[in-house]
């Protein structure tokens, strides 16, 4: 079974991220085609590019990069659950797709994303250019959330049908994919 890492994006205090990412991987989980796993930024803390090497060389020197580098090579496929700052993807998800390289390659991406009025999509269309520079397929299908605020009730996301139909169709698509570039891994 290929193994699905859903990457939760934000690191701050009162995000969004982990309500959705818990409504997502229980999509995840019952669409049951991957083996489902959660990569907290937030838990995570990973240090800025404090390696002395460049990643493409994989001469890891800290633990905190050879965990993230077992975790990213060791997963088949991907799912952001990010929000926009400023039209792109935070900061902290920046920092976690340049910590390592070769660890991304031929793996497909699929992006959750939420926000205010455009869900997140600006976001999305920055962070698919520099994922495919890392050599990965960011999928077409996705999940996007506008006016994510609204949909908060207690701390627990309500998606509504737009979101529960998106999020089989997105999976079923990271799989093809996953199985499709096995060749390439």
């Amino acid at each position: 079974m290929s193994k699905l890492t859903v990457i939760l994006g934000s690191v701050r205090e009162g995000r969004v991220a982990e309500p959705v990412g818990k409504w997502f991987v229980d999509k995840a989980k019952a669409h049951g085609k991957f083996d489902v796993h959660v990569a907290d930024l937030k838990a995570l803390n990973l240090p800025l590019l404090n390696e002395p090497h460049h990643p493409r060389l994989k001469k890891y020197v800290h633990d905190s990069t050879k965990d993230w580098a077992a975790t990213v090579g060791g997963s088949d496929a991907f799912v952001f659950v990010t929000p926009e700052y400023n039209y792109t993807i935070p900061p902290a998800l920046v920092n976690a797709l340049d910590t390592v390289f070769h660890e991304w390659n031929y793996k497909p991406a699929g992006f959750v994303s939420y926000g205010g009025v455009s869900g997140g999509m600006r976001a999305v269309q920055t962070a698919k250019l520099m994922i495919t520079s890392f050599k990965m397929v960011p999928v077409l299908e996705a999940v996007n959330i506008p006016f994510v605020q609204q949909l908060l009730d207690n701390g627990v996301f309500k998606s509504n049908e737009t979101h529960d139909k998106a999020a089989p169709v997105m999976l079923d698509e990271l799989w093809r994919w996953s199985e499709a570039l096995k060749v390439l891994r």
